[in-house]
């Protein structure tokens, strides 16, 4: 029960993150998402485009946790932390 709670919470964190990185493309840019994205790669700047999409992460983490589904948060987390890591790899490498 607990892991299927921390699952779905994995899985809305990461549709939230993606969906967050294609809103802010599809908003703030003059190109579409393909061209963008190629641009963000020879630019290096994927890294970015992610932690820009991260932010809706945070609406359905606080939404989690105003609704007492505290598992689904902890999985909202873990999506936010591995999202954290990808970022972390394009910086570096």
């Amino acid at each position: 029960m607990i892991k299927k709670e921390i699952l779905i919470g994995l899985i809305v964190g990461i549709i939230a993150n993606t969906i967050g990185t294609l809103l802010y493309i599809l908003i703030f840019s003059d190109f579409g998402i393909v061209e963008t994205y190629q641009a963000a790669v020879e630019q290096g700047h994927v890294g970015s485009l992610l932690a820009l999409g991260a932010i809706l992460n945070l609406v359905a983490f606080f939404g989690f946790l105003k609704i007492r589904r505290d598992y689904r948060a902890r999985g909202v987390m873990i999506a936010t932390l591995f999202t954290a890591m990808l970022i972390l790899y394009y910086k570096v490498f």
